[in-house]
């Protein structure tokens, strides 16, 4: 699919650098709602030059019996929660990791004074958050122990995590849409964007014709993938 006429051919692929993705993107052109169907979005197929405008129901079209596709089966949960401290000011965080076993997470958090070590954070007017310490890369992040399941408190009273180009406030339809259609295990805070285009149309069409299939689970982090586990290839 990435491959450059010059490579299929045989002679030395052209050299590309960073810089070469450069582009400007008008506010204007952000959409703030995806396309009402999937599938209907545009695919870029760069096998030639210049490149094809295709939409990607096609994308069947452009693949063979035997290929595989890997699909990450993370699922979004509603990271984003809103409270305030002790004193009144609030805070915004957004749940980066969830600890494994335990009522401790690890969050980004926006707060006109950051809320120190023992300080009690009251989210959604629901539930407590105690500020462990800071944690992560560099620190960037807080440690919080929860009052609850975090998984339960989230999915109760958290927010939708849109990406900050998106400008309107999360809905049901956002809870909807920024998730893939095969996602199963929860615990990312992005969805993996390029998966967002896949309909169940589309996954019958590559299942019809051969097209074998893996799945794997990376939660989407601010930042990073953090690896959990694989499933076995399926087989036609």
């Amino acid at each position: 699919m990435t491959t450059s006429p010059s490579t299929a051919a045989g002679a030395t692929p052209a050299a590309f650098t960073l810089a070469d993705f450069d582009f400007e993107l008008p506010e204007a052109l952000i959409a703030q709602h995806p396309a009402p169907e999937r599938s209907a979005s545009r695919l870029l197929d760069g096998r030639t030059l210049p490149p094809t405008d295709r939409i990607f129901r096609t994308l069947p079209e452009l693949l063979q019996p035997g290929d595989l596709l890997v699909f990450n089966n993370t699922r979004v949960i509603k990271a984003r929660l809103y409270g305030a401290k002790a004193s009144g000011g609030a805070v915004e965080a957004l749940i980066e990791r969830v600890l494994p076993g335990t009522q401790e997470v690890w969050a980004h958090m926006r707060a006109s004074k950051s809320p120190k070590p023992g300080a009690t954070v009251r989210f959604a007017d629901t539930f407590d958050a105690e500020v462990l310490g800071r944690c992560g890369p560099d620190n960037g992040l807080f440690h919080l122990r929860l009052d609850g399941n975090p998984f339960d408190l989230l999915e109760q009273h958290g927010h939708v995590p849109l990406p900050p180009y998106i400008t309107h406030a999360d809905d049901a339809e956002d809870e909807r849409r920024y998730q893939t259609v095969f996602a199963r295990e929860p615990g990312a805070v992005a969805a993996p964007t390029a998966a967002l285009h896949f309909d169940e149309a589309v996954l019958q069409r590559l299942h019809d014709m051969g097209v074998a299939r893996a799945n794997v689970t990376l939660h989407v982090g601010a930042g990073t993938f953090q690896p959990v586990k694989t499933e076995r290839i399926d087989q036609h």
